[in-house]
């Protein structure tokens, strides 16, 4: 795979030189998340030549790969030795890609009880913007002084140079499972979500919507079963639920379809905030930390309803109306610190300039 860096890297000083923006894309599944105005004039640096399983060891928990390598051949690989990425990363498309999972830094379900992308990231190999090849991390949990770069990447959309490879935790996979539904307002399913949290079950997702909150407990045979004796509530069939938990990963289930007009925001709240009494609330994950909103209203408004409830809101699916912006402005000492980083890893700019921030 040395040609493929080569390549990447020879790229990568020829647009350093020119002041060409590059996008960095895998399968490109993760396109609609991010600021929309991008340049024009921008060229493609595709990463999935750069794929396949550099290392796996399942005794060690530790699988190494290529940022180009499919999400679903790291999977299918985990699978066979009865092992999971516990951040469960949705896909949006079948051409996603390892590397494109960890930048964009989303988690699925399982996020709240497992946590998050940048949690299991040990180590990774990164091209900057002057063509070094730098290695971050390792592939064991250490501690770390100053910046963890590696897990810095996760989230980072590609803005600080192009992941070449990353080592990733892994958690075994349960030897049980099972779904149990309850009918719940959306102001009674938190609370309810709060005390099961603060308890010794097997919780590993809470999804609420159009009236019904599910979860679903993983673990031991025993132990999921002693929960369900204890929780009551209508048990989905296993093999229908493990499909609506997919479909749910993928915001493949109706209440994430949008009408004409309306735009997907992604609410991240504490999960014992009250709900709040606003049109569009369609979906509430994460212990009720997570909250989906389908509306047509202006970002100020969403924006305000997110810090009311002390968190902060971003335009998940949609365009940003002319002065607003896809992710919360950030304070101005944090942005100071964005700024000087990527000052730091990509000194022309030409990584996905506007993909987070309009201003790099």
């Amino acid at each position: 795979m040395e040609h493929t860096l080569t390549r990447m890297r020879e790229q990568i000083l020829n647009a350093a030189r020119d002041h060409i923006p590059l996008t960095i894309r895998g399968g490109g599944t993760k396109d609609f998340y991010g600021e929309a105005a991008r340049p024009d004039n921008a060229e493609m640096l595709d990463t999935r030549e750069h794929s396949g399983i550099v290392a796996y060891d399942p005794a060690e928990l530790v699988i190494t790969a290529r940022a180009g390598t499919p999400l679903a051949e790291i999977e299918a690989a985990l699978a066979e030795s009865r092992q999971v990425l516990p951040f469960e990363p949705p896909h949006f498309g079948s051409g996603a890609t390892i590397g494109g999972a960890v930048a964009a830094g989303l988690a699925g379900p399982r996020r709240a009880h497992a946590g998050a992308v940048k949690d299991f990231v040990l180590g990774a190999r990164l091209l900057d913007g002057k063509g070094g090849y730098l290695h971050f991390g390792g592939t064991v949990v250490k501690n770390v002084a100053g910046y963890d770069v590696a897990r810095l990447l996760a989230g980072s959309l590609g803005t600080l140079g192009v992941m070449t490879e990353v080592s990733l935790k892994v958690l075994p996979q349960p030897f049980a499972e099972a779904t149990l539904q309850f009918e719940s307002s959306a102001a009674e399913a938190v609370p309810k979500l709060n005390a099961l949290m603060g308890q010794p079950f097997p919780l590993t997702a809470g999804f609420w919507a159009d009236g019904i909150l599910s979860l679903r407990l993983c673990g031991t045979e025993a132990g999921v079963q002693t929960a369900v004796g204890l929780l009551g509530g209508e048990r989905m069939d296993e093999a229908v639920s493990r499909d609506w938990w997919r479909l749910v990963r993928e915001q493949a289930r109706p209440e994430f379809s949008l009408a004409e007009g309306e735009r997907l925001w992604r609410i991240s709240v504490p999960d014992t905030a009250p709900v709040a009494v606003a049109e569009g609330l369609a979906a509430m994950e994460w212990g009720g930390g997570l909250r989906w909103y389908r509306s047509g209203a202006a970002a100020q408004e969403m924006r305000a309803l997110a810090q009311n409830a002390g968190g902060h809101a971003t335009l998940f699916r949609g365009r940003a109306a002319a002065g607003e912006t896809v992710f919360t402005p950030l304070p101005e000492a944090v942005l100071a610190i964005n700024r000087r980083l990527k000052q730091h890893f990509d000194p022309s700019g030409i990584f996905n300039p506007g993909r987070m921030y309009p201003d790099f």
